[in-house]
């Protein structure tokens, strides 16, 4: 019991000392995320909205603007479960609802096959979503009848990683129009989503 207690304390002391700095690393690995996903390295975050889609899931709407304060659209954190556990996204979107850029800031899934999102969407990968728009282009797999080239034997992640991207859309097209009817369509969306992963 004493062992327990002693080590108990031990724990907690370190936490303790570690949570600062540890959070801190986090802070500044998202502002350069956001710096990169929107493309404007003189950018500045306006206002950091909170929502959740209808799996329950946070999303954060980074609205941004650049020096002479006009906006330049949001960085928006999103989440899914991929094959391995949870994949988190940092999707930029100018004012029209076009992807700028993405980073992936967590991701659980294998090395060499699902851990290549952070590349294959990107402007020169295979299947690159950079200027597409969620709210015009079909922003699933080609399998599914998309228009987006999943990640070769990692369908489950390219659906995962899509399934985010498209989440975090809706949260920024739905922040300015009727909540009730967005619910309402981001609930048989994300259900249609999480059927092809659990069926695949």
């Amino acid at each position: 019991t004493a062992t327990a207690i002693v080590t108990g304390g031990i724990l907690a002391f370190v936490n303790s000392k570690t949570e600062g700095p540890i959070s801190e690393v986090k802070q500044k690995e998202l502002t350069e995320g956001i710096v990169n996903v929107i493309g404007d390295p003189n950018l500045t975050v306006t206002a950091n909205d909170s929502t959740k889609d209808s799996n329950g899931k946070d999303i954060v709407i980074h609205r941004v603007a650049d020096k002479d304060g006009n906006s330049l659209g949001a960085a928006v954190e999103s989440s899914t479960m991929g094959f391995g556990g949870e994949l988190k996204v940092l999707t930029g979107f100018d004012n029209d609802g076009n992807i700028l850029g993405y980073a992936i800031l967590t991701s659980s899934e294998t090395p060499g096959l699902g851990a290549k999102a952070d590349k294959w969407f990107q402007k020169d990968g295979k299947g690159s979503i950079i200027s597409m728009n969620p709210g015009k282009n079909n922003m699933t797999v080609s399998k599914d009848g998309g228009e987006v080239d999943a990640i070769t034997a990692s369908t489950i992640t390219s659906r995962a990683f899509l399934g985010a991207v498209n989440s975090a859309y809706k949260a920024v097209s739905c922040s300015n129009a009727d909540a009730q009817s967005c619910e309402t369509k981001n609930a048989n969306d994300n259900q249609t989503t999480e059927q092809k992963a659990m069926n695949n």
